[in-house]
């Protein structure tokens, strides 16, 4: 079983719901990545997002923009998040690690490099935003037998035939984006979000989270009722721009564990 099936039949089995936390690798500095990871851990998250730098992430909002040129400028690349991968599972076994990110950079190294760096990384799978479902069929049974997963995301305008297609190919968890547009734009609507999820469910088997748009304990215990897990990037990013780098460790782990807090808050 993989890390993340195994993390969520945890999860299920505790009637927990997840939390995915994203953080940008190199941001804000090279050497805060790896201490940023652990303190999220710490702070209750269930799975890791580490993004991998690009220079024109289409589908984040200005927020993450800014931590990818901040990390560009540190000329930090795939090698480099493969290498905190690496650091991490030195004394985090247990922890998925999803790496996030563009085609360019894999296309640029080969797809079959990505996956063997990958798998000897240490990580778990991968989110690729601009890789379709429809056109990466060989790249996901490829990723499949090498133990990792490949994760699809899914959006408010996503079709029946799109939905189907993700459940045929996609393994680990489903990514829901519950806002139409970039990250951290706008306010979830949680009736519409449960009525999507529900919808999704007919096709997907996998577990389902959602992000895009949460950013409080309260609305991550809202979409709780309905999601599998919730996921929060922009709200890290703000939390890492607002805080002198000193106490940034702190500050993500103290805001991972409010939210982790109000998850847990659902069950009771």
């Amino acid at each position: 079983m993989s890390r993340i099936d195994a993390t969520f039949s945890a999860l299920k089995a505790h009637n927990k719901t997840g939390l995915v936390t994203f953080i940008t690798a190199g941001d804000p500095g090279p050497e805060m990545t790896v201490p940023l990871m652990h303190a999220m851990v710490a702070g209750g998250a269930d799975v890791l997002e580490l993004g991998v730098p690009f220079s024109d992430p289409m589908a984040e909002g200005p927020v993450i923009q800014r931590a990818c040129e901040r990390a560009l400028k540190f000329g930090i690349g795939l090698p480099d998040v493969f290498n905190y991968v690496r650091e991490f599972r030195k004394t985090n076994q247990d922890t998925p690690v999803v790496l996030m990110g563009y085609a360019n950079p894999i296309e640029r190294i080969g797809p079959d490099a990505f996956i063997a760096a990958s798998k000897d990384a240490g990580a778990d799978g991968a989110i690729v935003v601009d890789y379709p479902p429809e056109e990466c069929e060989e790249f996901a049974a490829s990723m499949r037998a090498n133990g990792l997963d490949l994760i699809f995301l899914l959006a408010p305008t996503s079709t029946p035939a799109r939905i189907a297609q993700v459940a045929r190919v996609g393994s680990g968890f489903s990514y829901y984006v519950s806002l139409k547009g970039v990250t951290g734009a706008g306010t979830i609507d949680t009736d519409d979000v449960a009525r999507r999820v529900a919808a999704i469910r007919e096709h997907v088997k996998l577990p389902i989270g959602v992000g895009f748009g949460i950013r409080d304990g309260a609305t991550a215990k809202a979409v709780a009722q309905v999601a599998d897990a919730v996921v929060i990037g922009s709200r890290i990013i703000q939390e890492l721009e607002n805080t002198p780098k000193e106490g940034a460790v702190a500050a993500v782990q103290a805001f991972v564990a409010g939210i982790r807090s109000a998850l847990d808050a659902k069950e009771r």
